[in-house]
């Protein structure tokens, strides 16, 4: 296995004694970044784990110009014994990689990109908030660093991952979220950049979520680009559909739609729960009229940042379909309590999802050394 090289400077300050509050979500960074550089004919080199600090980058610099960026999102879970789990992190590594390919830049070694933010992890423990529902959040990022104007791929990078204690995604808990069905706005297409985790998918999403949060709602449920008409994504996650209490349907990955690591969970948790399961194409007007009929039930988003985002009511063309109760409903609720069970290592892993790094009696700021 490839263990990766890594320069520890010291931090230029220790975690406070008590977290910022409210945390938020993504507001709050921890001392320490990992940095890592990469020059066609050379490699990655210099890996860093040092202070965090601004980046330097050109006015030139191709991710300003042809948009060369991915990055990832992954969670360390405090456990009951004092230490940490991170969740399933191989198969974030693995989609960063995918996401790489897509926008002709270079991959990272897994093991060694895994490597680095346990290392990054285990030295900014300190940080890792203890509340319910809170975590600490890794975002590993990549960007194109040449300076040219050029309409290329970029010939160097800068690999770097950053962590963020945070809150609960949602500010009002486990709480059904409103959603308008933009029929208007499209988020990505088969044959794009959708299976990518690259920011311009977020930019071409940014003026529908405006429009939607104007209008009274939280979030948007995005249509296929072709035909308008067949479901892939509400707001940043993958989204299910419960069936009369026991039948789950969710779209089909069809190039356009994120392979989300919390939805490939819940699709295999979800069997071993008493839920079938059922991946296809889903018509929004089919949707409409089932819940209408009381066909479904439930809905619900899935992603790293709300784990399960229940849905109380829709929004299309006009026209409002709301869900019975104003409380989440029992598939997403037992499915949500299961798995951050899993993820928090309050009931054991059957499925080997988790990884423990054990910094229960670590140090909090330790010599410059190599790992």
């Amino acid at each position: 296995m490839s263990k990766l090289d890594i320069r520890i400077e010291p931090a230029a300050h220790a975690a406070p004694p008590t977290l910022p509050s409210p945390l938020g979500f993504g507001r709050h960074f921890t001392a320490r970044m990992f940095t890592q550089q990469y020059l066609a004919g050379r490699g990655w080199h210099d890996a860093l784990i040092g202070p965090y600090r601004p980046l330097v980058l050109d006015p030139a610099a191709q991710v300003f110009h042809c948009g060369q960026m991915i990055f990832e999102g992954t969670k360390a879970y405090l456990r009951p014994d004092g230490n940490l789990n991170l969740f399933r992190v191989e198969k974030n590594a693995e989609r960063f990689n995918r996401s790489a390919a897509r926008l002709a830049m270079p991959e990272v070694d897994a093991n060694e990109h895994v490597h680095a933010i346990t290392e990054l992890v285990r030295l900014e423990h300190g940080w890792v908030p203890k509340e319910e529902g809170a975590a600490l959040y890794i975002r590993p990022v990549m960007v194109a660093v040449e300076n040219t104007l050029e309409v290329r791929a970029s010939r160097s990078f800068l690999h770097y991952i950053i962590l963020s204690p945070v809150a609960p995604y949602f500010a009002g808990g486990f709480k059904p979220v409103s959603v308008f069905v933009s029929d208007g706005y499209v988020r990505t297409v088969r044959g794009g950049t959708g299976e990518a985790k690259t920011p311009g998918n977020y930019a071409g999403s940014l003026a529908g979520t405006e429009e939607a949060i104007a209008a009274g709602y939280q979030q948007v449920l995005w249509l296929d680009a072709v035909e308008r008409r067949y479901i892939d994504e509400v707001g940043a996650m993958n989204i299910a559909f419960v069936y009369e209490g026991k039948h789950i349907r969710t779209p089909m990955l069809s190039g356009a739609i994120l392979r989300g690591v919390t939805r490939d969970s819940l699709l295999k948790l979800a069997p071993d729960l008493g839920f079938s399961v059922q991946e296809d194409r889903i018509d929004i007007h089919e949707v409409m009229r089932d819940i209408e009929a009381g066909k479904i039930t439930e809905a619900f988003g899935m992603g790293t940042g709300a784990v399960i985002a229940p849905v109380g009511r829709f929004c299309f063309q006009g026209k409002n379909y709301a869900f019975g109760s104003s409380e989440a409903g029992p598939v997403a609720r037992r499915m949500f309590n299961r798995l951050t069970d899993i993820q928090y290592g309050r009931v054991p892993d059957p499925y080997g999802w988790t990884r423990l790094i054990e910094v229960a009696a670590a140090k909090t700021n330790p010599s410059p050394a190599r790992v």
